[in-house]
């Protein structure tokens, strides 16, 4: 009884901090458990009953299999355990989702014993999460004759598991909780110095907001018990920055409903709302929990009698309220209807966006995954009995103009839909399932996609998907005791499981701690593609790719497939030409600053972003795609010009050839295969079969915007502009300001250069400012520290055969030994340059941070507040935004340098340049998919 006796002692541990038991994943522990349900005299034996009932994990743990073999027993008589019936054993597999309880049902429901059978057959009817193996059984049971599979069959093809489920309230009254005002960055949920504890959901559920936060919730709840609470951005979007299942998780857990009385910690349907509604990626997440997120629109800008905004004195529009939210108002969802209401019934806002059919089936079947697993089911039962699958679900919405042209995305689309009418075409607003070609997992987000796939009852990966990568980047900075405690099993799950894996879980191969963006945009081998990533910043140069929260990405590895509408696009192109002494960096933020100028409002949100740069190779391309996240975009698609694509797959094939020699191969040959299909493609291109993807002349877009590179002389900082009097403007990204705006005066207490926004050329510009400061000034010294982590492993190669490494290692004063891994985070640092290991560093925020109160400028991605810094009492921490030359300069000389002593520093450097295409690459006529 050593496991149990561990346990024990956990519990009281866990007392301590105020937590309930740990849910159970340990089969060895659960066969401990039933031996004292079996010894009737032992006092722990109560114990033991509890845990075996309400607090084993379900799917496919190795707890769920010793459960659900031990409940086969009972079922079959073949012992007895009064507490628990054979009723109630086969309510308890009901409850465990799939895997080793499907197998079970399955053995009793084509048994011998036909009474059991029977009984079987009605709960294998209640359930979705069937794969191959389980659904060939049954077909093959059929076609032997056997009654009960041809009852379960039918009951699928009817998908009476959905359609007996209680429809959703025609009214759900709600009582408000402002979580702040301002976008709500998914870091306020689930803040990502706590991600190591996101698979402990209780656990991870005490770092949402506050605990103030959290009892003023659950004092809601008690004053309000007919009613739910829902979570609101006030003047913001809510879930911006993210995806993180982790967030919706612990919105779920403080405010939703409880999935099942058996599994513990396991909420859904939580209700959130922002005045500006939910950002893209976080709506997806909140879909997958069957919950609902509304758009108030409860502030609106106040207009003249010209009916032109009114601005306030620094040209910002003023905003008007039409309605209070505030913190315990009693709303009401008029579901029926599509309408938001105040408790007297007077509509305030029409909610329809968040009651499409699709998203009412989500809610319906408690998650977005059921309905995909629900629908394959349908399809495979009606096939295998030789009928036509009644029309259940609600049809993919299937949006043709005639005569219409397509964007980019609405051309991947199209070749990628799954169901959909033969030989329609489909524009944006179409809802459909689509094959998923990439996925990637990353270490933060990655235990509890393993959950995901354990509870979704996965073994092996989908055979559709081209490819997937685990990534180890997010927790490259400090190998702390939690770090090696989750980080191997997890790399050992998901090399099982199929993917390729940072990590060698034996240990052959050297570990790979690679930017995940950077290296799901080597190992997409094509422009067709769609790609989905556990992480806000999986923005592809190559194809189109979609951040997502752990729940889809489970979903995409299972099955290979994502559900999801066609979203609108946003043309972007260029004219003019970049001066010399500007980086590239400078026309992604200028882009913001000047859409917004054209455009009034972020035409970027929710959308995709087409982008024009022709020229550019897919490494430097992703500059600007990977900040399109920042902008609340869906997504990005670079289009391409076709010489510059073959250049740009050359240089992919070149490096999952180095992953190959690595060892990182898997048995399935996943990285052979990407380099075969790069050859494929690439021949396409080159006999003109199939060009470069790009648009149709007469494609309709929902906004166009011409970014002038002529205008932008100056580097362009983000400013997260933390005093700001108006809250709900701080930590956005829409102030883009000229460095001359500080006077070359604003104190830099830090400088980082890293990330996934930064590339090769980066660290060469770092390496070649040095060596001309040093020339002309005699020597480099720093008045700020200077961070610097290559995004890769093969940049590193790269630079020390170049020579550049050599220079960067002279002017550091710490440089990462892989041999002798930090084990705790840096708290303070010294004015020298750290040469860090390649992965996220200080842009995550969970293990590497600034000192507190510290104005850090960084080439990052993220001014969340407290991600990269945070606060004290006497200082807000800052974190700017800026290219590299502007970030190396002003840890030289501790503030941002003036416009003068920049031009002077960057003077003969070879910055990151982009030149337009001439003409925007496009397409005449649509091409067949």
């Amino acid at each position: 009884m050593n496991l149990y006796s561990d346990y024990l002692a956990e519990i009281e541990s866990r007392k301590a901090q105020g937590l309930a038991p740990k849910p159970i994943d340990d089969g060895g522990l659960v066969g401990e458990i039933i031996a004292l349900i079996e010894a009737p005299g032992d006092e722990r034996r109560a114990d033991a009953l509890k845990f075996f009932i309400t607090n084993t994990l379900p799917g496919t743990t190795s707890a769920a299999g010793v459960k659900a073999a031990f409940l086969k027993r009972i079922i079959l008589g073949e012992t007895v355990v009064p507490e628990i019936t054979p009723a109630f054993a086969l309510e308890l597999l009901s409850h465990m989702k799939g895997g080793p309880s499907v197998e079970a049902l399955l053995d009793i429901a084509l048994g011998k014993d036909a009474a059991l059978a029977a009984q079987a057959g009605e709960v294998l009817k209640t359930q979705v999460f069937l794969y191959d193996a389980d659904m060939f059984r049954l077909r093959d049971a059929y076609k032997a004759g056997s009654a009960v599979a041809k009852g379960v069959l039918e009951s699928y093809a009817k998908a009476e598991f959905f359609t007996k489920l209680p429809e959703v309230e025609d009214e759900i009254k709600v009582v408000t909780f402002i979580a702040a005002e301002g976008d709500i960055s998914t870091d306020l949920l689930s803040p990502g110095n706590q991600a190591h504890s996101r698979s402990d959901r209780e656990l991870h559920g005490q770092c949402m907001i506050t605990p103030e936060a959290q009892q003023e919730i659950v004092a809601l709840k008690a004053k309000h018990p007919d009613k739910r609470v829902m979570m609101i951005a006030e003047k913001g979007t809510m879930g911006v920055g993210s995806s993180r299942m982790s967030g919706v998780n612990n919105v779920a857990l403080w405010t939703g409903k409880q999935a099942s009385p058996y599994v513990p910690f396991v909420n859904f349907a939580p209700v959130v709302a922002g005045t500006n509604g939910i950002s893209p990626i976080f709506a997806t997440t909140v879909d997958v929990t069957g919950g609902i997120g509304v758009n108030l629109k409860n502030w609106v800008r106040k207009t003249g009698a010209d009916g032109k905004p009114v601005l306030d004195g620094e040209g910002n529009p003023i905003l008007e309220q039409k309605f209070s939210v505030e913190t315990g108002t009693v709303l009401v969802i008029d579901v029926k209807n599509k309408k938001l209401r105040d408790a007297d019934g007077k509509e305030l806002v029409d909610v329809a966006a968040a009651f499409t059919p699709q998203k009412m089936e989500f809610m319906k079947a408690g998650s977005s995954y059921a309905i995909v697993f629900g629908k394959k089911l349908q399809t495979f039962a009606a096939q295998t009995l030789g009928i036509e699958a009644p029309l259940v679900f609600a049809p993919n919405k299937e949006i043709s103009v005639e005569g219409q042209g397509l964007t980019a995305v609405e051309k991947i689309f199209n070749r990628n839909a799954v169901g959909v009418t033969p030989g329609k075409v489909l524009h944006a607003g179409s809802d459909v399932r689509v094959k998923v070609n990439i996925v990637g997992s990353q270490d933060t987000t990655g235990l509890m996609t393993a959950q995901e796939l354990e509870a979704m009852a996965a073994t092996v990966i989908s055979p559709l998907v081209d490819g997937a990568y685990q990534s180890g980047c997010h927790t490259a900075s400090v190998w702390d005791k939690k770090a090696q405690a989750n980080i191997p099993k997890l790399m050992s799950f998901m090399n099982n499981f199929g993917l390729i894996t940072a990590r060698d879980p034996k240990g052959v191969y050297h570990s790979m701690t690679d930017v995940i963006h950077k290296v799901l945009n080597d190992i997409t081998v094509d422009d067709w593609a769609i790609i989905i990533g556990g992480d806000s910043h999986t923005r592809m140069s190559k194809g189109v790719a979609f951040g997502a929260d752990s729940g889809t990405v489970a979903l995409a590895l299972a099955t290979g497939e994502a559900t999801m509408p066609i979203p609108q696009s946003v043309k972007v192109t260029f004219k003019g030409a970049m001066q010399p002494h500007m980086d590239f960096r400078d026309v992604v933020h200028a882009t913001q600053a000047q859409m917004l100028k054209q455009c009034g409002d972020n035409v970027f949100q929710g959308r995709i972003i087409e982008v024009h740069l022709g020229t550019l190779l897919a490494d430097q391309a992703f500059t600007f795609t990977d900040w399109t996240a920042e902008m609340k975009a869906k997504a990005s698609i670079c289009i391409s010009q076709d010489d510059t694509l073959i250049e740009s797959l050359e240089i992919a094939k070149s490096r999952i050839q180095i992953m190959i020699d690595k060892g990182m191969e898997n048995a399935a040959g996943t990285l052979k295969g990407l380099i075969a299909k790069a050859d494929a493609r690439i021949a396409e291109i080159r006999s003109g079969e199939k060009p470069a993807l790009t648009p149709d002349a007469n494609a309709k877009y929902f906004a166009e915007v011409v970014v002038d590179l002529d205008v932008i002389d100056e580097p362009m900082i983000a400013d997260p502009d933390v005093n700001n009097a108006d809250v709900s403007k701080r930590y956005t990204h829409d102030m883009i300001r000229p460095v001359s705006y500080y006077g070359g005066s604003k104190k830099v207490d830090l400088g980082f250069v890293g990330s996934c926004m930064v590339h090769k050329g980066d660290m060469k510009i770092v390496a070649q400012m040095l060596k001309n400061l040093e020339k002309a000034q005699g020597k480099v010294e720093f008045k700020a520290p200077l961070v610097v982590a290559a995004p890769t492993y093969n940049i590193i190669d790269e630079l020390k055969a170049e020579g550049d490494w050599e220079i960067l290692q002279r002017y550091s004063g710490f440089e990462f030994d892989d041999l002798l891994p930090k084990g705790k985070a840096r708290t303070e640092y010294e004015n020298i340059l750290y040469l860090e290991r390649p992965g996220c560093n200080l842009c995550m925020g969970n293990q590497e941070k600034a000192e507190k109160g510290d104005t850090v400028l960084a080439t990052s991605t993220r001014l969340f507040q407290g991600r990269v810094v945070e606060d004290t009492a006497e200082k807000k921490g800052e974190s700017l935004l800026a290219s590299t030359p502007v970030v190396v300069l002003s840890a030289i000389l501790g503030r941002t340098p003036n416009v003068d002593e920049y031009k002077a520093a960057v003077e003969g450097i070879d910055l990151t340049k982009f030149a337009p295409p001439k003409a925007p690459r496009i397409d005449a006529l649509s091409i067949q998919y």
